[in-house]
């Protein structure tokens, strides 16, 4: 028990103390996030991470970072509909995280190591067809959103095009990953081994190291952090019922 809580606080410290603090000052000035790293993050313990992370546990974690994406495109498209200014380099950066980490990333794990899986099993195959469709239509989405991200004046038809294309990624992926993680994570432990399982989650965590960097995870969910803090959006209490 004495050991569980050194690593609980010795986690806990590494957490708090490398956390990146994004300014606006950081993305106005249109620093690329990959270039914005903490101090101290990323580091191993006897070279290996501090933590096993299981293969549907990654996956469900990533989507509660494409939830707060989803969260800045929301805001955005109130802002625009409003007539209100918003920082382009905001739009730019959370695009930029839903190409590189979500559709990049996240989306060809499950289209190489879990869709396939269920494909061979002959289980959910509907509903694994369903959503690689939708990988592609967020893709073209994302296509046609990022150009706005350099305009910092729209026309009245730009503007319309602009809110549909955020308004379809929205409507498109909140029912989409609510549907992976309710169905097609849970279902997903009973078609494969327990040493297939383990080995997929290693998998997962090397590949994350490959494109993001050591604690790659952290990392992004700072940016997302650093995103919502320009908007205001940040303060978790200011979404309450009151």
């Amino acid at each position: 028990m004495k050991r569980l809580t050194e690593n609980h606080l010795r986690r806990d410290f590494i957490r708090k103390g490398g956390m990146v603090i994004f300014s606006t000052a950081v993305l106005q000035a249109n620093v690329p996030l990959a270039l914005v790293t903490a101090k101290g993050e990323g580091k191993k313990s006897g070279g290996k991470k501090e933590e096993e992370i299981s293969p549907v546990e990654d996956l469900m974690r990533e989507h509660g970072v494409l939830a707060r994406i989803l969260l800045i495109y929301d805001n955005i498209s109130m802002r625009v509909r409003n007539d209100q200014n918003y920082p382009l380099i905001v739009l730019s950066n959370a695009a930029d995280l839903i190409r590189r980490f979500v559709e990049n990333y996240h989306e060809k794990l499950e289209e190489e190591y879990v869709f396939p899986r269920f494909e061979k099993a002959g289980k959910l195959v509907d509903l694994a067809k369903i959503l690689r469709e939708q990988h592609r239509a967020g893709r073209r989405l994302t296509e046609r959103i990022m150009p706005f991200a350099s305009q910092s004046a729209l026309g009245s038809d730009e503007k319309k095009e602009f809110l549909k294309n955020l308004e379809l990624f929205s409507r498109m992926y909140r029912p989409h990953k609510s549907r992976e993680d309710t169905v097609l994570f849970p279902a997903f432990r009973s078609i494969v081994s327990a040493k297939e399982y383990d080995s997929l989650g290693e998998k997962f965590e090397e590949k994350e190291d490959e494109l993001f960097g050591e604690q790659g995870f952290e990392k992004v969910v700072e940016q997302v952090a650093g995103l919502e803090k320009a908007l205001g959006i940040y303060d978790l209490s200011q979404f309450s019922s009151q």
